[in-house]
């Protein structure tokens, strides 16, 4: 799944105006199946925007190091 980083927040703001203009464009127009299209588009990008935000908030997670456990050595009989 694409993760967006929130630096391009800004630019997620620039292209949903352009997107509602073209929305009201096609709306003007009676275009409906691009209606559609950039409802969708619109959804998406807002779900993405959210996401984003929600990431600003929480920041990345430390995971931290795995641990290798020590081995002994094996002893062969013989």
């Amino acid at each position: 799944m694409l993760s967006i980083n929130p630096k391009m927040l800004p630019r997620l703001d620039e292209l949903e105006e352009d997107l509602l203009a073209r929305r009201e464009r096609a709306v003007a127009e009676d275009w409906r199946g691009e209606i559609d299209g950039l409802d969708l588009t619109l959804a998406f990008l807002r779900g993405k925007r959210e996401q984003a935000r929600r990431f600003a908030r929480s920041g990345p997670v430390s995971l931290g190091l795995p641990v290798v456990p020590h081995q002994k050595p094996q002893v062969t009989a013989g």
